[in-house]
C-alpha cells in the first residue's frame, strides 16, 4: 500500500486517509496501530462471479477482507453437492479459522453475485499481526464468533422454517452485502442456500413476489420493500446481524 498515506512516524489510533478509504468495514475500523501491523502486507486483488478463495483440505495460504461482493461459505457432501452455510461480504474476513489453530480451509470459499476486490494478505503476516497485538486478535476473533453465530441461524432455519422464509432470509443476507437492490440470484444460488428442489424455490419465489417484497426475473432478484421482506424473514435474520454491530462497534 501507499506509504506516504500513512506515514508510520504517526503512530496512535486516529485513522489515515488511506485506512479511511479501505472499503472493508473490518479493516476500516481498527485502530490505527492495529491497522499498520497489516498494511505493509495488503495487496489489492480483483475477482470474478465463481472464483475460488479457497478449497477445503487445502493450506490457507493467504486470507481475503472483501471490499464488494459477496464470498459464499460452502460445505460439502459426497458426489460433490456443496450447499451454503454462511456469507461473508466487506463487513469481515476468510481465513478466520487460522486463528482457531486450524492451517487448512475446512470448507470451499467461492465469490458470488458481483465482481470485485479485495484485500489479500499472507497468512503467516496475519498470524505474525496477531501474535503482536491482542486487540487485533480479539477483534478477528469477534468476527469469527460473529460468523458461528450466522451458521447456526442456517442450521435452525434449515430445520424450522419454510422456504420462503429461508429464502427471504437469504435474499437479505446478500442484499446486505451487494451495492445494489438488483441482485444477480440464479436458480444454482437458491440450490446452494435451500438444497430444495427447483420447483418449490420457483413456489416460493411466486410468494415472496406475491407480498410485493421482491421481484424476480432470470438470474436476479429485485428487492422492492426490504422492511416487508425483513418481516416475511422473521426471526431468521437479525440476530447475527445485531451481535456484530454489538461486538464491532458503531462503525460498522
Amino acid at each position: 500500500m501507499d506509504q506516504d498515506l500513512c506515514p508510520s512516524a504517526a503512530p496512535g489510533d486516529q485513522r489515515c486517509a488511506e485506512q479511511e478509504a479501505v472499503r472493508n468495514l473490518l479493516l476500516r475500523n481498527l485502530s490505527r496501530r492495529d491497522f499498520d501491523l497489516l498494511r505493509p502486507h495488503l495487496e489489492r486483488v480483483p475477482f470474478a462471479v465463481g472464483d475460488a478463495l479457497a478449497r477445503a483440505g487445502d493450506p490457507i495460504a493467504s486470507v481475503c477482507f472483501p471490499e464488494d461482493g459477496i464470498a459464499g461459505v460452502l460445505d460439502a457432501l459426497e458426489g460433490d453437492r456443496r450447499y451454503a452455510v454462511g456469507l461473508i461480504g466487506n463487513e469481515g474476513f476468510s481465513g478466520w479459522p487460522l486463528l482457531l489453530g486450524d492451517h487448512r480451509w475446512p470448507y470451499d470459499v467461492v465469490m458470488r453475485a458481483e465482481r470485485g476486490e479485495a484485500w489479500r494478505l499472507p497468512a503467516n503476516a496475519l498470524a505474525a499481526a496477531a501474535d503482536a497485538s491482542d486487540s487485533l486478535r480479539r477483534t478477528l476473533l469477534k468476527f469469527a464468533y460473529v460468523f458461528m453465530i450466522q451458521m447456526g441461524r442456517t442450521i435452525v432455519s434449515s430445520l424450522a422454517h419454510p422456504t420462503e422464509r429461508r429464502l427471504a432470509r437469504w435474499i437479505l443476507l446478500y442484499h446486505d452485502r451487494v451495492h445494489e437492490d438488483d441482485i444477480c440470484m440464479t436458480h444454482e444460488e437458491f440450490r446452494l442456500m435451500l438444497g430444495v428442489r427447483r420447483s418449490s424455490i420457483t413456489d416460493a419465489l411466486h410468494r415472496l413476489e406475491e407480498e410485493q417484497a421482491i421481484r424476480s426475473l432470470r438470474g436476479r432478484v429485485i428487492v422492492r420493500d426490504r422492511t416487508r421482506l425483513m418481516l416475511l424473514a422473521g426471526d431468521t435474520y437479525g440476530h447475527p446481524e445485531g451481535e456484530y454491530r454489538r461486538l464491532m462497534g458503531p462503525g460498522c
